[in-house]
This record gives structure tokens, C-alpha cells and sequence, in this order.
């Protein structure tokens, strides 16, 4: 009898340890990813994670990655790049400008009226990251994907239909580049971080702000200010340089099949849909700009130009910028330019443009938004 119920504990045990010991091949791996936007911001929720959904699905169920968002995990904005690279972190999405000049090859997307939409130049972000980025500017970092917003929109309290509205102008700027250009402009840029928007607006300490038609409805943009000047199709007057990116280290201690996970659903399609997805809210923000009557001005391909010629000191600036730093940096900007217009072609043709479906990732719904960064 005792023997019988020694060997029935004994089996009990073992069967325990053989749950548990599956249990932990289920799951082997556990990676946390922080962030700056809140859970329900486009990002976020139509972006990243989406991506953490794919990339658990093709681990089998051996990978978890934590998502937490709004800089739960502790620090400023600024300082995620460094948790990611130091290992407080794994993963962690993050702008180039939240720490200036730090990354400076990607400041080449960034160069007004570089963009013409926001798919096109995150392929040339990705193509150029992996030619001229990867062991320079990210030789710290493994890096998931590359991408930026879609084009910039003056938002002010006046209407600015001609250069000379600018001057004296107080803006809140997003990037290096466009401190540079609105000097230019005679303009007043003012550094601050995208969430102190309203309540600078509120007390004066701006009249405006550079930023994308996706951002304007979380921030009641619309609301406090009534005048929004865009420019003609494909002329972008900026954009910002986004990363995703994962501890080197860290990724190169994981399991081949969970590399692959990762891999495969990383790189210039990730890239290129995460721009494509996040310009794809310009829309139905701009549309309720419009329902509120607000003055929307755009320039003219004419005015463009003008306003383009005007934007070549900072192109000069840049590229002697980068000479300081050892860097070709007219070589860069020939080099963008030219991967902008090979993807923008392309784009055109219908080759350079998976499906929604292919990407795994989610459009807006007719006259949808959700708050964005």
C-alpha cells in the first residue's frame, strides 16, 4: 500500500515538473518594449501592436512581449534610446530629434520638402539605414524597423498664405531641420515636447505649430487655433524619423526560431506600412478641420516653389554639418532624394505597395481617429 502510494506521488511529481517544463518551452522568452504615446494613441494601437501580435503568432507561443506605453517603465522621452541600448529595456520605439543631432544620417528625411509621402520615403529610410546607417548611426542597435509620418502642416493662429506671415511667428518645432528652416522664415521656433502643445497654445507661448493633420485631433489643435496651411500634393514641408529598435545584445542571445519570428516580420515592409498606416489619419483629422469650418490654406504648386528655393540655405547648413562630422552629407541628400523617387515611382506603377492584408496591419475606418502622437 505505501509502495503504491509512494509510486503515485512519485508519478504525481514527475508529471508536475513535465507541465511546468512545457510550460517554460511555451514560453521561453519574455522582451519588454517602452514607448512615449499612450495605449490608445495610432502608433500604438494600429502599429506596434499589431507587430507584437505577428511576431508572438510566429513564435509559436515561446516569445511575450510586454508593451508599455507612456514612459511606464520610468524616464523622459529622450531617454529611451539609452535604456534600449543599456539594457533597461529590450525594444523601444522613440523619434531621432528627442535627442538632437545624435543621429545625424537620418536628418536627411527630415530636410523640408524632402518627403513626398510617407510610405515611399520609409522604404528609402529602410534602404539608406541598411547602406549607410546600420554599422554607423545604429551600430549600437539592432534595429526592427525605420519610418516616418506623413507631411507636416503649419497650424497657427493667423492665417500664413505667403512666406512674409511668417515672420515674427511662434512656433512649437519638431526637428533640428525645421528650427533651421523657420530661422529662415524669419520665423521663431520653440522647442517643446508635442504633449505641452495645447497648453502652450492656450497661454500665448506659441502662436502655432508644425505638425502632421494626424496629431491635430488629440491635441484639440483645431479647436485652438483656425488656420492650417498645407502645401501642393508632394511637397511635404517635414517630416520626423521614427526607430524601433531592440538591444543588440539581447537579440542576438535569442533562439534561431525566434529570431526568425522577429525578422520576418521586421525590415522594409514593417517600415513602409508604418508609415503608410500612421499618414493614413491625416485624413480623417483633416476632415474634421473642415466640419469646423477652419480656414485650410494650401499652397500653390507655384508658391511652392518659392517657399522650396527658400528651404536650400538649410540643405547647405545640414550638409556642412555634416562635413564637420566626417560625413558626405551632400552625398546623403542626393542619395535620399534619389531612393524617394525611385519608391515614389514605383508606388505609382502599383509594385511598391503590399496589401493591407499582406502587412497584417489595420486602416482607419471611413472618418475614424484616434489620438496620435
Amino acid at each position: 500500500m505505501n509502495y503504491t502510494r509512494h509510486m503515485f506521488m512519485a508519478g504525481m511529481v514527475g508529471l508536475g515538473a513535465l507541465l511546468a517544463s512545457g510550460a517554460a518551452q511555451a514560453q521561453e522568452v519574455t522582451l519588454r518594449l517602452h514607448q512615449f504615446l499612450p495605449p490608445q494613441a495610432n502608433v500604438p494601437q494600429f502599429v506596434i501592436d499589431p507587430w507584437i501580435e505577428r511576431v508572438e503568432e510566429a513564435a509559436g507561443g515561446k516569445l511575450k512581449i510586454e508593451h508599455f506605453p507612456a514612459m511606464q517603465l520610468g524616464g523622459k522621452p529622450p531617454e529611451l534610446i539609452d535604456q534600449v541600448i543599456d539594457g533597461a529595456v529590450d525594444i523601444a520605439w522613440t523619434v531621432n530629434g528627442f535627442t538632437p543631432g545624435r543621429f545625424p544620417r537620418p536628418e536627411v528625411f527630415e530636410l523640408p520638402f524632402m518627403m513626398t509621402n510617407a510610405e515611399a520615403a520609409s522604404r528609402a529610410y529602410w534602404e539608406l539605414f541598411e547602406k549607410e546607417m546600420k554599422d554607423t548611426d545604429y551600430a549600437n542597435l539592432h534595429m526592427l524597423g525605420a519610418w516616418v509620418h506623413g507631411p507636416g502642416v503649419l497650424h497657427v493662429n493667423k492665417p500664413v498664405e505667403t512666406m512674409d506671415d511668417m515672420a515674427n511667428v511662434k512656433f512649437r518645432t519638431p526637428s533640428r531641420m525645421i528650427g533651421f528652416l523657420l530661422e529662415e522664415l524669419n520665423a521663431a521656433p520653440i522647442g517643446m515636447p508635442i504633449t505641452s502643445i495645447p497648453e502652450a497654445l492656450s497661454k500665448g507661448v506659441i502662436d502655432g505649430a508644425v505638425v502632421p493633420w494626424e496629431v491635430t485631433t488629440a491635441l484639440k489643435i483645431p479647436e485652438m487655433v483656425k488656420n492650417h496651411t498645407e502645401f501642393a500634393e508632394g511637397n511635404a514641408f517635414y517630416t520626423v524619423t521614427f526607430t524601433l529598435s531592440m538591444n543588440k545584445a539581447k537579440y542576438e542571445s535569442l533562439p534561431d526560431d525566434i529570431k526568425k519570428a522577429i525578422d520576418d516580420n521586421s525590415g522594409m515592409e514593417f517600415s513602409a506600412m508604418g508609415g503608410k498606416i500612421q499618414a493614413s489619419y491625416d485624413a480623417p483629422a483633416r476632415e474634421k478641420a473642415v466640419e469646423m469650418g477652419n480656414n485650410i490654406i494650401t499652397i500653390s504648386p507655384e508658391e511652392t516653389k518659392k517657399w522650396r528655393e527658400a528651404a536650400q540655405p538649410v540643405y547647405e547648413r545640414w550638409a556642412a554639418d555634416m562635413e564637420a562630422k566626417g560625413i558626405d552629407g551632400k552625398a546623403l541628400i542626393e542619395e535620399a532624394q534619389a531612393l524617394i523617387a525611385k519608391y515614389t515611382e514605383q508606388q505609382g506603377n502599383g509594385s511598391a505597395e503590399p496589401s493591407t492584408d499582406e502587412a497584417g496591419m489595420d486602416k482607419p475606418a471611413e472618418g475614424e481617429t484616434a489620438p496620435a502622437q
